[in-house]
């Protein structure tokens, strides 16, 4: 059995999306620290040609609260303005009448909770673009939060008796392969290859690609086939 581990992030970019097809088991890392201005409420869409930053507004977040104890604002007005802002970038988009339907019912998930609203969302997302991968939220399974760092993974690894762990590159130096070796677990690292699919023209007819935004943007361009097929465009190493 293969198993990864990420921080809940909220309509991720499409390496998220492809760590999570490449395994058999994903686990949602949430209960440890929120991260002030990371990614777990915030990502990126394409408006007018150009990246636009959008943040889910969330209420007395802080580092010095897990991820699953912090609450959604309380206006609700945000979702309706974050709706907008899709509907306006991608309405001429061509796959927008499939996609947009999934996305209302994502944002207009009633719940408090952001790693809630997250769980659902890839849900949804997953069984929109054929993603079979189990879903685990940290928070409900393992109780070995008193673990750390390398040891915390490791003991996830055992209590699912997994024989592989995925981490994206980035985590290269964290990790180290003999001490999961010694586990009996295989440690690998996902790396991403270039995905590049058109775009809208800007305003001057020029076509400038601007890669890794949401998965959102994605599936607005990109009819599920060709969405298959990127989910693939990783290396292992």
């Amino acid at each position: 059995m293969t198993l990864a581990i990420m921080q809940p992030y909220f309509l991720p970019y499409i390496g998220y999306m492809q760590l999570m097809n490449a395994v058999d088991t994903f686990v949602l890392y949430d209960d440890v620290a929120f991260i002030n201005r990371g990614w777990v409420n915030r990502n990126r869409l394409l408006i007018n040609g150009q990246e636009h930053l959008f943040t889910v507004p969330l209420k007395d977040a802080s580092q010095n609260k897990r991820i699953n104890e912090v609450h959604l604002a309380d206006d609700p007005k945000w979702r309706s303005k974050l709706l907008k802002t899709i509907e306006q970038g991608y309405r001429k988009a061509p796959c927008y009448q499939t996609v947009m339907p999934i996305t209302e019912k994502i944002i207009n998930f009633t719940t408090d909770s952001i790693a809630d609203l997250i769980y659902f969302s890839l849900v949804e997302l997953s069984q929109y673009m054929g993603i079979t991968t189990r879903l685990v939220q940290s928070s409900t399974i393992y109780a070995n939060g008193e673990l750390k760092a390398q040891e915390r993974i490791l003991d996830i690894c055992r209590q699912e008796n997994a024989q592989r762990y995925i981490n994206p590159i980035g985590g290269i130096e964290l990790y180290d392969k003999p001490t999961f070796a010694q586990a009996g677990i295989e440690l690998n690292f996902i790396k991403s290859t270039k995905v590049d699919y058109t775009q809208f023209n800007r305003g001057d007819g020029r076509n400038e690609f601007v890669p890794w935004l949401s998965i959102i943007d994605i599936l607005m361009f990109n009819d599920i086939a060709t969405v298959r097929t990127m989910l693939d465009a990783y290396e292992l190493v």
